[in-house]
């Protein structure tokens, strides 16, 4: 189902550059707009978890999975308030994942950086 999820992308793709003036490498920033927008939306209609219960893990891989977890901790919080409902939970599932993004882009950028300092040698 992840698999099917990416072909979607994947058309979207294709529809952005061939009807829009993108390129193929700029056509991707509104398809992955389009992707979180769709998966947001389905997970307010209580659309995507049900989807998601009958695909399993393959809806949790690409972007709309991210989607989802931000989308559904807010909606779960939103009775609590905007400031401390909404904006202390949203990323409470989603935290983990963008905090090991982040550190893991570092180690590896700071792993180029001396690599190529060595290969200039």
């Amino acid at each position: 189902m992840g698999g099917f999820i990416c072909l979607i992308g994947q058309g979207l793709h294709v529809f952005y550059y061939t009807f829009f003036d993108f390129t193929q490498r700029t056509a991707g920033d509104p398809t992955v707009a389009t992707l979180i927008f769709i998966s947001v939306l389905l997970t307010g209609f209580g659309v995507y978890d049900r989807f998601a219960q009958f695909a399993g893990g393959g809806t949790a891989v690409p972007v709309t999975g991210f989607a989802n977890s931000v989308a559904s901790a807010a909606i779960e919080h939103r009775t609590e308030g905007y400031v401390l409902g909404v904006g202390g939970n949203i990323f409470k599932l989603a935290g983990s994942v963008i905090v090991f993004g982040t550190v893991a882009a570092f180690v590896i950028a700071l792993i180029k950086t001396i690599l190529i300092q060595w290969g200039g040698l």
